[in-house]
């Protein structure tokens, strides 16, 4: 298992971060009691005295302290066992899903999973272990728009694995947010979600968890009848962790709650927002570490939460973070690598990458740029992707190191960003060698960083779009007009730079300026 890294600096969740998810929908009055807060399931009882208690047991799960109903119970709980599992079936044809042969399983494979289904709106404290199974929520179809349609799980030491679907997932609670393209902005604010998770101090809790490929509702084929053209989801869930609305999750005042999420695919994901207000948030997954998935309108955010996210990449695949929409970062860690392998970045967003605070260390080996900053970030440029293993140590002109980090993965761009991060002399360091570093700081220190001012007159696309004059080069070809000189000429008469020089835009040394903002350079 993978330590969490853990520095002095580091931003813990507040009180007043926690209030975010301790809303009146939610319910999360904490009881005033003087008794001492341990992590067992008796004393969360007394932290949220309404709340549902819910032991899990690959024998017999108990809730409040009595067997738990199944399907034909009534069950005043709002909590039930059945084998009904949503997953991929094996052997259906092309009329049945996108799936392929690897996302298949076996009628056998989900009858083995029992699913506990909370049905009603209200707190569930979660512990225990259940080897084969899943949490699902479901408060009904008419919950989307229902204020009062909230549940919070109160994780205290749960262990769930399930390998045919997500472990844990919210079909239908109370949606804060809308998917409006025209009205989306980065600023949302999540606290009333239907959706809400929290990792009680000093517990662990493990997520072992897979996913649903897409399954149709329905579909149209071509005149041949051999491929679809046309289709409309019943079913998809990337992820082993996953919501179909926007969610929060949080720490209680010590922040010292774990989750440890391990994916096949993806590992925690919700169809809008994602706020992470506290804990600490482990991923091990072969696809994308965090995934919001709502093109141009998805927010997700990182408010006092430590996240440590490794891309293995089984699926060839993955960014660390993956927003569809923006990716805003205020304050807590993010830690995140992308896959080795693929062109994939440790933090990602079609819409715009803003600091705002905290701890970032993220790699990979596609650089997206940061939109805005109101810290200080450096992006590293390695000329070989084969850095993995490697320490990297960021140290001040004191000889201090402000980073360590030894990532596990391969990349060629290293960001990294902290409030202690100000204009001044640094050394960068692989293992025990000095790196030397070449500063890209177009115009005097931010016109070609990402994140700095565009040059006069020039007007960035809107959406993401790209400017409507400009055309996609075709199969990788230069444009007919543009010619490459040899190698030993250059045009205009400009000078081919010397060994160390790029241009007009610096020389490589050992000594790395930092400048307030963004700062980006190649490592020679």
């Amino acid at each position: 298992m993978r330590n969490f890294i853990k520095s002095g600096f580091l931003m813990l969740c507040t009180a007043a971060l926690l209030t975010g998810c301790q809303t009146k929908d939610a319910g999360l009055t904490a009881n005033e009691s003087s008794s001492p807060q341990t992590t067992d399931a008796v004393s969360a009882e007394v932290k949220y005295d309404t709340a549902v208690n819910i032991e899990l047991s690959d024998a017999e799960t108990k809730v409040n302290g009595e067997m738990i109903a199944n399907a034909a119970t009534d069950s005043e709980t709002g909590v039930y066992a059945a084998n009904d599992i949503i997953f991929y079936l094996a052997g259906q044809g092309i009329t049945y899903g996108e799936g392929s042969e690897a996302d298949e399983h076996s009628q056998e494979e989900a009858d083995a999973n029992t699913v506990i289904h909370i049905t009603k709106p209200g707190k569930y404290i979660v512990s225990g272990k259940l080897s084969a199974g899943q949490i699902a929520v479901d408060l009904g179809e008419d919950a989307e728009t229902d204020p009062e349609a909230v549940v919070t799980l109160i994780l205290n030491g749960a262990d769930i694995t399930c390998k045919v679907a997500p472990a844990v997932i919210f079909y239908n609670v109370y949606e804060c947010g809308n998917d409006d393209t025209e009205s989306a902005t980065k600023d949302v604010d999540t606290s009333s979600a239907g959706a809400n998770v929290i990792l009680t101090d000093g517990s662990i809790s493990n997520v072992n968890g897979s996913y649903v490929a897409k399954i149709f509702e329905s579909c149209e084929l071509n005149e041949a009848g051999t491929e679809v053209i046309n289709s409309k989801k019943l079913h998809k869930y990337d992820a082993a962790f996953y919501s179909k609305q926007s969610m929060n999750i949080c720490g209680e005042s010590e922040n010292s709650g774990i989750l440890n999420i391990t994916a096949e695919n993806e590992g925690l994901d919700s169809e809008l927002h994602l706020t992470l207000r506290g804990g600490n948030i482990n991923i091990t997954s072969g696809n994308d570490g965090i995934n919001t998935n709502e093109d141009n309108v998805s927010v997700t955010t990182v408010d006092g939460a430590n996240v440590n996210i490794l891309v293995t990449g089984e699926t060839g695949e993955g960014d660390g973070i993956d927003s569809n929409g923006w990716l805003v970062i205020n304050s807590g860690s993010v830690i995140a690598q992308a896959c080795s392998t693929s062109g994939d970045a440790g933090i990602d967003s079609d819409m715009g990458i803003h600091i705002n605070g905290g701890l970032i260390m993220a790699s990979g080996n596609m650089l997206d740029a940061i939109s805005e900053s109101s810290q200080t970030y450096a992006v590293f440029q390695f000329a070989t992707a084969d850095t993995g293993k490697k320490s990297i140590l960021l140290k001040n002109a004191s000889g201090d190191s402000l980073f360590q980090y030894t990532p596990e993965n391969n990349y060629s761009y290293l960001i990294l960003s902290s409030p202690e991060l100000a204009e001044g002399n640094y050394t960068l360091w692989q293992n025990d060698a000095q790196l030397s570093a070449m500063p890209e700081n177009f115009g005097g220190g931010h016109g070609g960083i990402p994140g700095g001012p565009k040059p006069e007159g020039m007007e960035p696309p809107q959406n993401g779009e790209k400017p409507k004059d400009m055309k996609k080069p075709q199969d990788g070809r230069l444009p007919e007009d543009m010619e490459i000189p040899p190698d030993d000429e250059n045009p205009d008469g400009m000078k081919k730079p010397e060994k160390g020089i790029r241009s007009d835009f610096g020389e490589a040394s050992t000594d790395i300026h930092i400048v307030s903002g963004g700062n980006q350079f190649v490592i020679m």
